[in-house]
């Protein structure tokens, strides 16, 4: 079982990563939370892992912190909340902001993520309420070793950006159109957000969460 991984980030993209090590690259899945702290790609990187088996597949799953592989653990023992919706949790809220929607029974907020549904969300809520102590919420770290990757400059609207950002809501459950939609709206409000697809993710999320 692999339980942590380090390594050099040779792929970084919203939704997975691939991590060089002794000649083998390994991917690993990630929560957007994780893509925020992550170096840029040639630099070391060291992740928390957790490992799923399935008949047809064995996946990795990466996180920064091991808090957030805790709250990962916890999602996915709720009833209907498998890998991918556990991620799309995590990317959208913090493991902190989880906690305190279930402790205040804030339904809605979990509610805000793309795919749960308000049934999963009530059920998130009610099964996890008298568990959420186990995450044992410590001060973030991180996956860097030199510090945040910063924004590049530019010029125009790069088109990467805007791809990988789309790319990354859709991957979260949010159709095509309405991810292509809150996306322009990002840029059309604020152009200089298209030079970071971090950016223009962090503010489409937010966009969201006001329209729910």
């Amino acid at each position: 079982m692999i339980a942590t991984l380090t390594g050099t980030l040779a792929v970084r993209d919203p939704n997975r990563i691939v991590v060089e090590t002794v000649g083998v690259g390994y991917e690993v899945l990630i929560p957007l939370s994780t893509y925020y702290r992550l170096p840029p790609t040639g630099e070391r990187v060291a992740l928390e892992i957790r490992q799923v088996v399935r008949e047809d597949a064995l996946t990795l799953y990466g996180f920064s912190t091991g808090t957030e592989k805790r709250a990962f653990d916890l999602l996915m023992s709720v009833q209907h909340v498998g890998p991918k919706l556990a991620l799309a949790i995590l990317s959208v809220l913090a493991p902190e902001e989880l906690v305190a929607a279930i402790a205040k029974g804030d339904v809605e907020r979990i509610d805000a993520v793309p795919g749960v549904g308000p049934k999963v969300a009530e059920r998130v809520v009610r099964e996890l309420r008298d568990r959420v102590g186990d995450l044992k919420l410590v001060a973030p770290s991180t996956t860097q070793v030199n510090g945040p990757m910063p924004a590049q400059p530019g010029n125009g609207i790069p088109a990467g950006s805007l791809d990988e950002a789309i790319s990354a809501l859709v991957n979260l459950g949010m159709k095509p159109v309405e991810a292509n939609r809150t996306v322009q709206a990002v840029v059309a409000e604020d152009s200089s957000a298209a030079e970071s697809s971090e950016v223009i993710i962090r503010r489409s999320l937010a966009i969201l969460r006001s329209e729910k």
